[in-house]
């Protein structure tokens, strides 16, 4: 499983705010499908510095309910595309 982070603070989690105002994290299956989405936040000068990071899918999983963090396990069949700056 892979997840974004802040760019050398790997406890820094990327999340996504959805239209509820609710915070979301992102968990990728493929390594692939989180580079993409990496590239394209890269295209956003405004982003944060992010990287990818791996991680183990019980470890995350268990990280989000002990903190009550909602997270969204993205699979090979997803496509997920960044929200536009609000800048």
């Amino acid at each position: 499983m892979f997840i974004l982070t802040l760019k050398n603070r790997p406890d820094g989690v990327f999340s996504i705010l959805t239209d509820d105002g609710d915070q979301v994290i992102p968990i990728f299956e493929c390594e692939e499908d989180a580079d993409r989405y990496f590239c394209m936040m890269e295209e956003d000068e405004e982003n944060p510095p992010l990287q990818i990071v791996e991680i183990d899918r019980e470890m995350i999983v268990e990280a989000c309910e002990e903190r009550y963090h909602r997270y969204a396990i993205i699979t090979k069949d997803d496509f997920l595309i960044p929200p536009k700056s609000l800048a």
